[in-house]
């Protein structure tokens, strides 16, 4: 006989088919020059390898919830519009990236202003959301979805 799933696991089963999907797009290479790009000023005031590590967490949490979003952007809805439906969560991800970042990163407040960290985690996140949003919604043109 066959197994009774409910709706709510027949979403969750899809959406994490979904996930491994999109993350096939993604590679760690890309990752790795992304935090240098946003995260190299800091190089030598921080401990790099703690902070690389939680780093490319956060930068698949955001590229996934940019895939997630991108389905509005294929049915006509804007880059913007999509982005402000999902701002509390990426307020959430930039929150948590500054306390990973400032609690983890071992250095002195001397050495570097918090208003540069909050507004780097902002742009790191912010640039892996527009390009899990891209991503996405090029699969779902490509009906890859």
């Amino acid at each position: 006989m066959n197994d009774i799933i409910s709706l709510k696991q027949k979403r969750h089963q899809k959406e994490l088919k979904y996930e491994k999907k999109m993350l096939r797009e993604l590679s760690l290479s890309e990752i790795k020059s992304g935090i240098e790009a946003c995260f190299g000023s800091f190089a030598g005031k921080v401990k790099r390898s703690i902070i690389e590590d939680g780093c490319i967490d956060f930068a698949i949490e955001a590229f996934l919830l940019g895939a997630k979003y991108s389905r509005f952007g294929y049915y006509g809805e804007s880059m913007q519009s999509a982005n402000r439906r999902c701002q509390s969560e990426e307020r959430q991800l930039i929150d948590d990236l500054f306390d990973y970042f400032t609690n983890w990163g071992k250095m002195n407040e001397k050495d570097i202003s918090f208003d540069e960290i909050y507004f780097a985690c902002e742009y790191f996140i912010q640039s892996w959301w527009k390009q899990g949003f891209i991503k996405g919604e090029k699969r779902y043109k490509l009906r890859l979805h």
